[in-house]
């Protein structure tokens, strides 16, 4: 079985191949939606939220997720806290997930916008890395969540990462909006 990471910036429509993925029966663990849900039911990781983010980050019992996107994506130093409260757990789940012999497939695919910072480079055989320019993020981005142009720029800063071990098998998908996706998906499929 090949684990390939599906990656890209905020806004750059790795959602989208995701998407076209699990409707052709595909299987995608998206970190996202499962450090969502290992903060939501995990009174460690709130506590670790509350000492290490903010104070409020947490009340009664509920995530001030807008407040530790504020904070995160405007401080380095507590992005980089929060990856690490979260990081671990993430690879964890990922990890059983791949040692789970229950799947059909003959790929996993693994949605995450940060491939390098959280350690899951050094858990897939292939990387497809999904491209758009800054402006058409920032503008969908803005459109799909209605945030201002500056929280967007922050964010995207915020994800840049150059590794100094680039993973040795990445394939890039362009979501321009005028290049055609799924033609791509296919192609990369037949490899």
């Amino acid at each position: 079985m090949k684990t390939i990471a599906v990656t890209g910036g905020i806004g750059a429509g790795k959602s989208v191949v995701s998407t076209v993925l699990r409707l052709m029966g595909y299987y995608v663990f998206d970190c996202d939606a499962e450090a969502k849900n290992i903060m939501d039911n995990s009174d460690v990781i709130k506590a670790e939220l509350i000492s290490r983010i903010h104070d409020k980050a947490v009340v009664n019992g509920i995530i001030d997720r807008r407040l530790i996107a504020e904070i995160v994506f405007n401080d380095a130093s507590k992005l980089k806290k929060l990856n690490a409260i979260i990081h671990e757990a993430v690879r964890t789940k990922l990890a059983q997930v791949i040692a789970d012999k229950s799947h059909t497939d003959d790929r996993i695919f693994v949605e995450t916008a940060i491939l390098y910072q959280s350690g899951l480079d050094r858990m897939v055989d292939e990387v497809w890395n999904v491209i758009a320019e800054d402006d058409i993020r920032i503008e969908r981005v803005i459109r799909r969540n209605a945030v201002s142009r500056d929280e967007v720029i922050a964010r995207i800063e915020s994800q840049r990462f150059t590794s100094d071990y680039p993973h040795p098998n990445v394939h890039e998908i362009n979501n321009d909006g005028l290049t055609a996706v799924i033609p791509q998906i296919l192609n990369l499929l037949r490899k």
